[in-house]
C-alpha cells in the first residue's frame, strides 16, 4: 500500500499545524500551518481559519514568502500576527519579525510596528485592546533609536565579537548577547510613536518567559530569571504594572521555579506552575498554585494528584481551571475543581492535547489534539460529556501504513512499563517483522503525541516494527516512576527498557533475531549505554548523544541544572564512555554542529573512541562498520526539510545492511 510515508518527498512535504487562538466571542479559531517551499528547503507557516461550528471548511488567511505566525486576537476582533515579509513602504529594508494587523472585517493586512531588534512574539488582554510585544535589545541601548544605531554600527564594522559577565552564555542553537530579550508596551496601533521597555531592569532575565495579561490589561505577569552563585539561576514571579512599570516579586525561593498561568476572569486570582528545584537527591516535580491578586498567600491547587498539570485556562464562571498533563501514554484534558481540588478527566481518547482554548459560555472547548495514529489537528471539546469532534481542518489525516497497538511489560522492581507498537502492514506469525527499539529523549518525557522528527511510520513503511516505550523517568505514570529512574540512567531506565524488549520480541509477528535500538538526547545516552551492555541488538542508531558525562556535564549549556542533578560519582557510575571496549554492534553516530544542548565534542569523541576502542575498531585499512553522519548547519534536532529526508535515507540504508543483509542506496545528494 502506498501512503504519503512510502516517500520521504511526500512526507517532508506532509502540512503542519501549530498553534491555536480563539477571539473573545468564540467565533474565530485560528491556527498556523507549514508548507513546504517552492524549493523544498524551508517551511512557510500561514495562518488559516478554522470554523468553530464545524459547518464550514478551513480558509487560508494569510499569504507571502516569508510567512506569518504568533498570532493573537485583540479584544476588538482584529488579528495581529508577526512576519518578516517586507515593509510596503520601505523597498531596501531589511527584513525582520514585524507586527501586522489583519481587520476583523477582512482585506489586506497592514503594517504595525517594525523595529531594528524586530518583533518576536505578541500577547493581547482579553477585554482591552493592550498589546505587549517581546521583542530583543541590545544590553547598553537607552531607547529604540540607540538600539538602531548600536545595531547598524556593530553590522557596518563586521563584529560579532560577545563580551559576557554572566552564565549561560548558549542555549539549544543559539548564542546568547550581545542583545536581550525585552517586554514592549504597543500603545498606538495604528503605526504611530515607539514601543515602549516595560522592564528595563530584567538584563537578560526574560530570556525563556513569556508575559501573561490579565483581563483588562492593566498589569502582566512573567517569570524572571536571577543569576545565583556558582553559574546557577532560579525563576521568580513577578508583576509587572503596565501604567508605571512598577515590578513588584510575588514568589522567590531557592527550592522552586515559578511561571505564571492564566488569570481567573475576575482578575482576582493567578494560576502559578510551581517546578521544584533537583538536587541528586530530589527529582523534577510540577505542582499548581492558586495566588490572590489582592496579596494573600497562595494556596496548592490538587496537591494529591499524582501528575504534572499545565494550565490551559479558566471556565468562565472563575470555578475550575482547564489544564492538560501527560497520562498513561496520551495528555488528555482535565477540569480542577476550584474550592474542592477535585480532579475531572475531560478527554477519554488516548491522545494529546495542546493549546486548549475555552468557549465563552464555558460549554465548549478547543484544542490542537494529537497522536501516533494522525499528527496536530483542531478539535471541538463538550466540556461536559468529554465528547471530541474533529474540525474541518486545513489538511486531512494521511493514511497509515500499519497499526498502533498498547503493550505492557514488568520492570525489575514489578513497576509496569507501558509501550506504543507500531505495526507494519503484513506483520504476521508467517512474516515476522524485524523491529526497532526507539528510545524518547528528555529523559523526562513521553512517547504520546505525533513528532515528525522521529516519525514511526516511515519505518512501519519500510517493513519495520517500532516499540516506543516509556521507562523510568517518564511522565504520565505518577511521580514514582520519575524518581527509581533520578540520577541512576543506567540503571531502572535500562532494565525497564530491556524488559520492554523482551516483550517484543516473544510476540509470534516480531523476528527476533532482526532488532536494532535508536536514540536521540537522552534517548541517544540510553543508546550509548545499551550498545556496551548488550549485543542483542544487530545495529544501534545514536542521535545527538551524551557520551562521556564528565565532559558533557560542564559543556552543555545549562551545566548549572546538570550539577544539581549527578554528583560526581553518578556521573561516573552512569557514563558510556568507559565501556566502549564491550561495544561489538555496528553503530550509526549523528550529530549537528550547532548542538549547544549536546555539544558537537560528544559526537567526535564517540567517533573517535568507536574506531579506536570498540570491538569494531577500525582495521589497517580504516574499515569499520561504524558511521558518523554530521551536519555542520544544524542543532539538536535537524530541521531542514532536505536534510529530514537525508537523516531517514541514511538511516534506513544502515539498518538495512545490518538486520536486512540488504545493500540500500545512499541519498544521491551526499554525492557519494
Amino acid at each position: 500500500m502506498t501512503t504519503p510515508f512510502s516517500s520521504l518527498d511526500d512526507f517532508v512535504a506532509l502540512p503542519r499545524l501549530s498553534g491555536l487562538v480563539l477571539n473573545r466571542e468564540g467565533t474565530r479559531l485560528v491556527t498556523s500551518v507549514a508548507t513546504l517551499d517552492p524549493k523544498k528547503t524551508a517551511y512557510q507557516t500561514a495562518l488559516w481559519e478554522v470554523d468553530p461550528t464545524g459547518e464550514q471548511p478551513a480558509r487560508r488567511l494569510t499569504r507571502s514568502s516569508a510567512g506569518e505566525s504568533g498570532a493573537a486576537f485583540l479584544a476588538g476582533g482584529d488579528l495581529l500576527f508577526t512576519s518578516s515579509r517586507p515593509d510596503p513602504d520601505d523597498a531596501d529594508g531589511e527584513e525582520r519579525p514585524a507586527l501586522w494587523r489583519l481587520p476583523a472585517t477582512g482585506g489586506e493586512a497592514s503594517l504595525v510596528l517594525t523595529r531594528a531588534g524586530g518583533v518576536a512574539g505578541v500577547a493581547t488582554a482579553e477585554s482591552a485592546d493592550v498589546v505587549v510585544l517581546t521583542g530583543s535589545a541590545l544590553a547598553g541601548s537607552a531607547n529604540e533609536e540607540d538600539d538602531a544605531a548600536r545595531r547598524k554600527s556593530r553590522k557596518e564594522a563586521g563584529v560579532a565579537a560577545i563580551l559576557h559577565s554572566g552564565y549561560p552564555v548558549r542555549y539549544w542553537d543559539a548564542d546568547l548577547g550581545p542583545d536581550e530579550p525585552r517586554y514592549f508596551g504597543l500603545k498606538d496601533l495604528d503605526g504611530e510613536g515607539s514601543p515602549d521597555d516595560l522592564v528595563p531592569s530584567a538584563r537578560g532575565g526574560l530570556r525563556d518567559a513569556h508575559p501573561v495579561l490579565n483581563p483588562d490589561g492593566t498589569a502582566l505577569f512573567s517569570s524572571l530569571t536571577l543569576p545565583e552563585e556558582r553559574g546557577s539561576q532560579r525563576s521568580v514571579l513577578v508583576r509587572v504594572e503596565l501604567a508605571t512599570k512598577e515590578l513588584s516579586v510575588l514568589l522567590d525561593d531557592r527550592d522552586n521555579d515559578y511561571t505564571p498561568g492564566p488569570v481567573s476572569p475576575d482578575g482576582r486570582f493567578l494560576v502559578v506552575v510551581r517546578d521544584r528545584r533537583t538536587t541528586a537527591d530530589v527529582a523534577p516535580r510540577t505542582t499548581l498554585l492558586l495566588l490572590p491578586l489582592d496579596g494573600g498567600e497562595p494556596t496548592a491547587l490538587a496537591e494529591d494528584w499524582d501528575r504534572w498539570p499545565s494550565p490551559a485556562g479558566w471556565l468562565p464562571d472563575g470555578s475550575a481551571v482547564v489544564v492538560t498533563a501527560d497520562d498513561d501514554g496520551g495528555a488528555p484534558v482535565f477540569i480542577i475543581d476550584v474550592a474542592s481540588g477535585a480532579v475531572r478527566r475531560v478527554t477519554e481518547d488516548a491522545a494529546a492535547y495542546t493549546d486548549v482554548r475555552v468557549s465563552p459560555d464555558g460549554a465548549t472547548a478547543y484544542a490542537l489534539r494529537s497522536s501516533y495514529l494522525f499528527p496536530a489537528e483542531a478539535v471541538r471539546i463538550d466540556l461536559a460529556t468529554g465528547r471530541t469532534e474533529r474540525l474541518n481542518n486545513p489538511a486531512e489525516r494521511p493514511e497509515l501504513p500499519g497499526s498502533l497497538e498498547r503493550i505492557e511489560s514488568v520492570g525489575e522492581d514489578g513497576q509496569p512499563v507501558r509501550s506504543w507498537l507500531v505495526l507494519p502492514d503484513g506483520a504476521s506469525a508467517d512474516r515476522p517483522a524485524p523491529a526497532l527499539l526507539w528510545i524518547h529523549g528528555g529523559p523526562i518525557g513521553s512517547w504520546n503525541a505525533w513528532t515528525w522528527r522521529w516519525s514511526p511510520w516511515i519505518m512501519a513503511a519500510r517493513g519495520y516494527a517500532v516499540l516506543l516505550p516509556d521507562p523510568a523517568l517518564s511522565t504520565g505514570y505518577g511521580q514514582h516512576m520519575v524518581d527509581r529512574g533520578w540520577g541512576q540512567w543506567g540503571r531502572a531506565p535500562y532494565t525497564d527498557l530491556m524488559a520492554a524488549t523482551d516483550t517484543l520480541v516473544a510476540r509470534d509477528d516480531i523476528d527476533e533475531t532482526r532488532v536494532a535500538a535508536m536514540g536521540g538526547s537522552f534517548g541517544g545516552y540510553m543508546a550509548n549505554w545499551v550498545a556496551g551492555h548488550t549485543d542483542r541488538f544487530a545495529a544501534i542508531v545514536t542521535h545527538a548523544s551524551l557520551w562521556a558525562l564528565d565532559q558533557f556535564g560542564p559543556t552543555t549549556d545549562a551545566a548549572f541544572y546538570w550539577e544539581r542533578e549527578m554528583t560526581p560519582e553518578a556521573r561516573e557510575e552512569n557514563s558510556p564512555h568507559h565501556h566502549v571496549g564491550n561495544i561489538g554492534t555496528p553503530m550509526l553516530v549523528i550529530h549537528g554542529d550547532k548542538d549547544y544542548r549536546v555539544p558537537i565534542g560528544e559526537g567526535l569523541r564517540l567517533w573517535y573512541e568507536l574506531l579506536s576502542k570498540s570491538k569494531l575498531a577500525a582495521g589497517e585499512g580504516g574499515e569499520t562498520p561504524h558511521r558518523f553522519l554530521y551536519f555542520p548547519d544544524e542543532n539538536h534536532w535537524i530541521l531542514k526539510p532536505q536534510h529530514a529526508r537525508i537523516w531517514y535515507g541514511v538511516v534506513e540504508s544502515f539498518l538495512a545492511t545490518h538486520l536486512l543483509g540488504e545493500e540500500r542506496d545512499l541519498p544521491p545528494e551526499l554525492g557519494l
